[in-house]
Protein backbone atom coordinates (compact mmCIF):
# COMPACT_ATOMS: atom_id res chain seq x y z
CA UNK A 1 0.00 0.00 0.00
CA UNK A 2 1.56 3.28 -1.13
CA UNK A 3 1.62 6.13 1.33
CA UNK A 4 1.06 9.72 0.39
CA UNK A 5 4.38 11.49 0.63
CA UNK A 6 4.63 14.24 3.22
CA UNK A 7 5.06 17.64 1.60
CA UNK A 8 8.66 18.71 2.16
CA UNK A 9 10.78 21.40 0.60
CA UNK A 10 12.97 20.15 -2.24
CA UNK A 11 16.10 20.32 -0.03
CA UNK A 12 14.38 18.60 2.91
CA UNK A 13 13.10 15.86 0.58
CA UNK A 14 16.62 15.38 -0.84
CA UNK A 15 18.00 15.02 2.70
CA UNK A 16 15.28 12.49 3.54
CA UNK A 17 16.08 10.51 0.40
CA UNK A 18 19.80 10.52 1.18
CA UNK A 19 19.12 9.40 4.77
CA UNK A 20 17.05 6.55 3.35
CA UNK A 21 19.82 5.72 0.85
CA UNK A 22 22.34 5.43 3.71
CA UNK A 23 20.00 3.04 5.52
CA UNK A 24 19.57 0.91 2.38
CA UNK A 25 23.33 0.67 1.79
CA UNK A 26 23.89 -0.17 5.47
CA UNK A 27 21.40 -3.06 5.41
CA UNK A 28 21.54 -4.28 1.80
CA UNK A 29 24.87 -3.04 0.47
CA UNK A 30 25.34 -0.67 -2.45
CA UNK A 31 23.94 -3.24 -4.88
CA UNK A 32 20.57 -2.94 -3.11
CA UNK A 33 20.38 0.80 -3.75
CA UNK A 34 18.43 1.76 -6.86
CA UNK A 35 16.08 4.64 -7.52
CA UNK A 36 13.16 2.21 -7.30
CA UNK A 37 14.22 0.76 -3.91
CA UNK A 38 14.93 4.29 -2.69
CA UNK A 39 11.44 5.48 -3.63
CA UNK A 40 9.83 2.42 -2.03
CA UNK A 41 11.81 2.69 1.21
CA UNK A 42 11.29 6.47 1.45
CA UNK A 43 7.55 6.14 0.77
CA UNK A 44 7.61 8.45 -2.25
CA UNK A 45 6.72 7.99 -5.88
CA UNK A 46 9.40 6.92 -8.33
CA UNK A 47 9.27 10.25 -10.21
CA UNK A 48 10.29 12.05 -7.00
CA UNK A 49 13.41 9.89 -6.67
CA UNK A 50 14.22 10.34 -10.37
CA UNK A 51 13.63 14.10 -10.12
CA UNK A 52 16.28 14.38 -7.40
CA UNK A 53 18.96 12.07 -8.80
CA UNK A 54 18.00 11.18 -12.42
CA UNK A 55 20.11 8.00 -12.50
CA UNK A 56 21.56 5.43 -10.12
CA UNK A 57 25.08 6.80 -10.64
CA UNK A 58 23.68 10.27 -9.88
CA UNK A 59 22.25 8.93 -6.62
CA UNK A 60 25.51 7.17 -5.72
CA UNK A 61 27.53 10.31 -6.46
CA UNK A 62 25.25 12.48 -4.31
CA UNK A 63 25.45 9.93 -1.50
CA UNK A 64 29.25 9.70 -1.80
CA UNK A 65 29.57 13.49 -1.52
CA UNK A 66 27.28 13.60 1.48
CA UNK A 67 29.11 10.84 3.35
CA UNK A 68 32.46 12.46 2.62
CA UNK A 69 31.18 15.84 3.86
CA UNK A 70 30.12 14.19 7.12
CA UNK A 71 33.54 12.55 7.39
CA UNK A 72 35.40 15.84 6.94
CA UNK A 73 33.00 17.68 9.28
CA UNK A 74 33.69 15.13 12.03
CA UNK A 75 37.44 15.60 11.63
CA UNK A 76 37.08 19.40 11.58
CA UNK A 77 35.06 19.27 14.83
CA UNK A 78 37.63 16.99 16.44
CA UNK A 79 40.49 19.27 15.38
CA UNK A 80 38.68 22.25 16.90
CA UNK A 81 38.83 20.48 20.27
CA UNK A 82 42.43 19.19 19.98
CA UNK A 83 45.21 20.45 22.21
CA UNK A 84 47.76 22.49 20.22
CA UNK A 85 50.57 19.97 19.77
CA UNK A 86 51.79 17.90 16.85
CA UNK A 87 51.13 14.61 18.61
CA UNK A 88 47.61 15.55 19.65
CA UNK A 89 46.65 16.96 16.23
CA UNK A 90 48.01 13.82 14.50
CA UNK A 91 46.22 11.56 17.00
CA UNK A 92 42.93 13.44 16.57
CA UNK A 93 43.14 13.28 12.77
CA UNK A 94 43.87 9.54 12.99
CA UNK A 95 41.15 8.76 15.54
CA UNK A 96 38.53 10.77 13.65
CA UNK A 97 39.52 9.18 10.34
CA UNK A 98 39.09 5.64 11.66
CA UNK A 99 35.96 6.46 13.63
CA UNK A 100 34.42 7.61 10.36
CA UNK A 101 35.75 4.58 8.50
CA UNK A 102 34.10 2.22 10.99
CA UNK A 103 30.99 4.32 11.70
CA UNK A 104 30.33 4.92 7.99
CA UNK A 105 31.10 1.68 6.15
CA UNK A 106 28.67 2.93 3.52
CA UNK A 107 31.35 5.29 2.22
CA UNK A 108 33.55 2.37 1.15
CA UNK A 109 30.58 0.49 -0.32
CA UNK A 110 29.44 3.49 -2.35
CA UNK A 111 33.01 4.21 -3.48
CA UNK A 112 33.36 0.61 -4.68
CA UNK A 113 30.02 0.82 -6.52
CA UNK A 114 31.26 3.91 -8.35
CA UNK A 115 34.52 2.34 -9.60
CA UNK A 116 34.95 3.02 -13.29
CA UNK A 117 32.59 6.00 -13.30
CA UNK A 118 34.57 8.97 -14.76
CA UNK A 119 32.55 11.54 -12.85
CA UNK A 120 33.13 9.62 -9.61
CA UNK A 121 36.87 9.57 -10.28
CA UNK A 122 36.89 13.35 -10.68
CA UNK A 123 34.89 13.76 -7.47
CA UNK A 124 37.23 11.40 -5.60
CA UNK A 125 40.22 13.48 -6.72
CA UNK A 126 38.46 16.67 -5.62
CA UNK A 127 37.60 15.18 -2.22
CA UNK A 128 41.11 13.79 -1.71
CA UNK A 129 42.50 17.24 -2.47
CA UNK A 130 40.14 18.83 0.03
CA UNK A 131 40.99 16.25 2.69
CA UNK A 132 44.74 16.59 2.13
CA UNK A 133 44.39 20.38 2.41
CA UNK A 134 42.50 20.00 5.70
CA UNK A 135 45.22 17.74 7.13
CA UNK A 136 48.09 19.91 5.86
CA UNK A 137 46.54 23.06 7.30
CA UNK A 138 46.14 21.42 10.71
CA UNK A 139 49.70 20.07 10.71
CA UNK A 140 51.51 23.07 9.16
CA UNK A 141 52.29 24.82 12.47
CA UNK A 142 54.22 21.71 13.59
CA UNK A 143 56.02 20.87 10.36
CA UNK A 144 59.48 21.56 9.02
CA UNK A 145 58.19 20.96 5.49
CA UNK A 146 57.25 23.63 3.00
CA UNK A 147 53.43 23.83 2.63
CA UNK A 148 53.34 22.07 -0.77
CA UNK A 149 55.65 19.29 0.43
CA UNK A 150 53.52 18.82 3.56
CA UNK A 151 50.37 18.59 1.43
CA UNK A 152 52.01 15.95 -0.74
CA UNK A 153 53.01 14.06 2.41
CA UNK A 154 49.35 14.18 3.52
CA UNK A 155 48.22 12.77 0.15
CA UNK A 156 50.59 9.84 0.67
CA UNK A 157 49.41 9.35 4.24
CA UNK A 158 45.81 9.25 3.00
CA UNK A 159 46.74 6.26 0.82
CA UNK A 160 48.15 4.55 3.91
CA UNK A 161 45.03 5.50 5.88
CA UNK A 162 42.78 3.83 3.28
CA UNK A 163 44.84 0.65 3.44
CA UNK A 164 44.77 0.64 7.25
CA UNK A 165 41.00 1.29 7.22
CA UNK A 166 40.54 -1.76 4.99
CA UNK A 167 42.48 -3.84 7.53
CA UNK A 168 40.38 -2.38 10.34
CA UNK A 169 37.12 -3.14 8.56
CA UNK A 170 38.34 -6.71 7.97
CA UNK A 171 39.06 -6.90 11.73
CA UNK A 172 42.76 -7.61 11.20
CA UNK A 173 43.78 -4.71 13.46
CA UNK A 174 42.18 -2.95 16.42
CA UNK A 175 41.09 0.68 16.50
CA UNK A 176 44.02 1.48 18.76
CA UNK A 177 46.52 -0.16 16.41
CA UNK A 178 45.08 1.70 13.42
CA UNK A 179 45.16 5.07 15.20
CA UNK A 180 48.71 4.45 16.45
CA UNK A 181 49.97 3.49 12.98
CA UNK A 182 48.40 6.48 11.23
CA UNK A 183 49.55 8.87 13.96
CA UNK A 184 53.08 7.53 13.47
CA UNK A 185 52.86 8.09 9.71
CA UNK A 186 51.65 11.65 10.22
CA UNK A 187 54.33 12.51 12.76
CA UNK A 188 57.07 10.79 10.76
CA UNK A 189 56.99 13.36 8.01
CA UNK A 190 56.62 16.53 10.04
CA UNK A 191 60.30 17.02 10.82
CA UNK A 192 61.55 16.27 7.32
CA UNK A 193 63.29 19.06 5.47
CA UNK A 194 62.85 19.73 1.77
CA UNK A 195 66.66 19.99 1.28
CA UNK A 196 67.43 16.50 2.63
Amino acid sequence: MATTPTRLSKQARREQLLDTAVAIVRTQGADGLTLVTLAEEAGVSRPIAYDHFATRPGLLLALYRRLDERHRAAITRALGEAAPSAGEVARVISAAYFACATDMPELSAVSAALKGNPEAEAIQHELTDSYADLMATALLPYSGLAPQALRLWCVGVLGAAEAIAAELNRERVTDGEAVSALTGFLLGGLDARVDR
